[in-house]
């Protein structure tokens, strides 16, 4: 009897253990990717990133198709194909900025949050930097909306305040870039994206200089 009630506690433990595990899976996945691609960003040569973000965002890709229902794997795959897109050129480069978009956008309405903001900062530069129509899906109005909407999760992000300073730069606005660009200047980086937050940091102070 006793043996039973040991063997019946220990697969109801095992099943109520199982989902976890799944869970600290994809987590720790996603954690690993998110460490490789500040490397990539922040260590390695331009000419040698093209390459390794290639077979990263395939990592992702398999990752948040095996993830479907949870955001983190999404913005992360968004993330990691925007950042390929923008080592691409021509039809290649648009392709994966669309395969970023869809991604960012289906996390948003898993999480709409974003990932504390970073699926709107990817997104905000994503339109802002895709061709318009007919060729691509690039619109200032949506771009300017996505950084605004990471504004108000996260108002002092070095990210979000950086590439909306670039944005308001190229719309003409150089008193608002000002701002923004002194802002991503100021801000505190994250322990999550240390080496990235602080090369955004230096572009913030150049920006800085020349406006």
């Amino acid at each position: 009897m006793l043996r039973r009630q040991l063997l019946a506690a220990a697969l109801g433990t095992g099943l109520l253990l199982a989902p976890l595990a799944g869970a600290l899976a994809w987590e720790s996945e996603v954690e690993a990717l998110k460490q490789r691609w500040e490397r990539i960003n922040t260590q390695q040569a331009e000419g040698q990133r093209r390459s390794a973000l290639k077979s990263l965002a395939s990592e992702a890709e398999r990752l948040a198709e095996a993830n479907a229902d949870e955001a983190q794997p999404l913005i992360w795959y968004g993330i990691i194909e925007a950042s390929h897109a923008r080592e691409r050129s021509g039809l290649g480069a648009l392709g994966s900025a669309r395969t970023a978009r869809d991604a960012l956008e289906r996390a948003i309405e898993l999480d709409p949050q974003g990932g504390n903001g970073s699926a709107y900062v990817t997104l905000g530069a994503l339109y802002d930097r895709a061709p318009g129509f007919p060729i691509g899906f690039g619109d200032s109005e949506t771009a300017e909306r996505m950084f605004q909407r990471a504004l108000e999760i996260r108002p002092d992000g070095i990210d979000v305040n950086y590439y909306y300073a670039t944005f308001l730069e190229e719309e003409g606005r150089p008193e608002e870039a000002r701002e923004h660009a002194q802002r991503a200047a100021d801000g505190t980086a994250r322990e999550d994206r240390q080496a990235s937050d602080e090369a955004l940091r230096a572009q913030a102070r150049a920006l800085l200089s020349r406006l």
